[in-house]
């Protein structure tokens, strides 16, 4: 069968390192209490795979839920951000000591990676951080990641753990990514409201057609992710060249019921990118936009490099080195990349053939806007 396909993906003769996210109502009761009986059972399953060669780490939601109850916080501590800050810092021990004495029970060692926007979109951060998670991957360590949503504001955070997890596989080289929810896949339509609404068990291309199936809300009220994020976070562990199913936490074993039945939808991924290219397909910010014409749009398909020539406006300010967005005229992401100049600069030759940038400019000029090397499509 096709779904049983798509789960031997993640198994580990296939998958040498596995991304398992875990969402914040199936940790976390209504009333705000750890579900121990239910994460003894995902630990279990993480205990097998470890066992039969499977390096994992655990992106856990699930902090500010169980914070919120200990401080009596209203709206799931959700109510500010300061109250999410409060809640989350509060809610951090609890989650980890869980982890810890539950995966210490199988003879596993768990690590804390708190991580913030900013860990992963700086280069710099974003392989510290990489060659953490490396080293303790191949120490046999579950490293346990959550946002470090204590001194993360609305402008730095990512919001959602869906997109952590798949930042996260791209950080540690994973081959797969398992997002454990409150529905068990991507549906034609939302299957809470629509009775005729049928499961996707595969998926290749997220187009306009997949995304139109997605819905933003989250069944429990307790996440901060729907499935709008999951689409996001299945774009970008394709571009880093790991697959990405979500399932069903709705079981007492989820990992192994997957295994057995296959049930979800996989998002498969075609093969992976350059490391740098990876990163930059699955970063969330940018320092500015150019807005390029269709000629342009179109050699960037084919895989040229931007040429000042094709360029309509610049936005923004960015320095030489800081990753841009490239837009076409209808005001749509086409790439992201490197630029080549400043945005005073950029905003001199815009329009421009090579051969007049010197005059414009007072220098000679470099040969692209953005080079091909340092650029990937969206």
């Amino acid at each position: 069968m096709v779904a049983h396909l798509g789960a031997a993906r993640f198994a580990p003769g296939m998958c040498q390192r596995l991304i398992i996210k875990i969402g914040s109502s199936l940790l976390v009761d209504p009333a705000g209490t750890i579900r121990r009986e239910w994460l003894t059972g995902i630990v279990a399953d993480i205990a097998d795979r470890s066992r039969a060669g499977q390096q994992i780490a655990i992106v856990s939601s699930g902090a500010i839920a169980l914070g919120a109850r200990r401080l009596g916080l209203q709206k799931g501590g959700r109510a500010t951000l300061e109250d999410a800050q409060a809640a989350a810092a509060t809610g951090q021990i609890g989650l980890s000591h869980a982890w810890a004495e539950l995966l210490g029970g199988q003879d596993l060692t768990a690590a804390q990676m708190l991580v913030t926007l900013g860990d992963l979109e700086d280069r710099r951060r974003y392989l510290n951080a990489a060659a953490t998670l490396d080293r303790l991957l191949a120490l046999g360590v579950i490293p346990v990641i959550n946002e470090n949503d204590s001194v993360a504001t609305e402008e730095i955070r990512f919001g959602d753990n869906d997109r952590l997890a798949a930042r996260i596989a791209q950080a540690a080289g994973a081959g797969g990514v398992i997002l454990l929810s409150d529905v068990d896949g991507l549906y034609t339509a939302n299957p809470n409201r629509d009775p005729a609404a049928t499961l996707i068990p595969e998926v290749t291309e997220i187009d306009a057609g997949i995304r139109a199936m997605a819905d933003s809300g989250s069944d429990s009220g307790m996440g901060s992710g729907g499935m709008v994020s999951k689409l996001e976070a299945a774009r970008i562990a394709q571009a880093g060249g790991a697959h990405l199913a979500i399932i069903s936490g709705k079981t007492d074993h989820p990992l192994a019921s997957f295994t057995e039945s296959g049930r979800g939808t996989v998002f498969v991924s075609p093969g992976g990118a350059s490391a740098r290219k990876a990163w930059l397909a699955g970063r969330l910010t940018a320092h500015g936009r150019v807005t390029v014409d269709a000629g342009a749009v179109a050699a960037l398909r084919q895989g040229s490099s931007l040429l000042a020539a094709g360029a309509v406006a610049v936005d923004g300010r960015f320095a030489r080195g800081d990753v841009i967005e490239i837009t076409d005229p209808a005001g749509l992401k086409v790439a992201r990349g490197l630029s080549e100049y400043d945005a005073v600069d950029a905003a001199r030759i815009v329009g421009h053939r090579r051969d007049a940038h010197a005059a414009l400019l007072g220098y000679a000029p470099r040969a692209a806007l953005v080079h091909r090397d340092h650029l990937v499509l969206l």
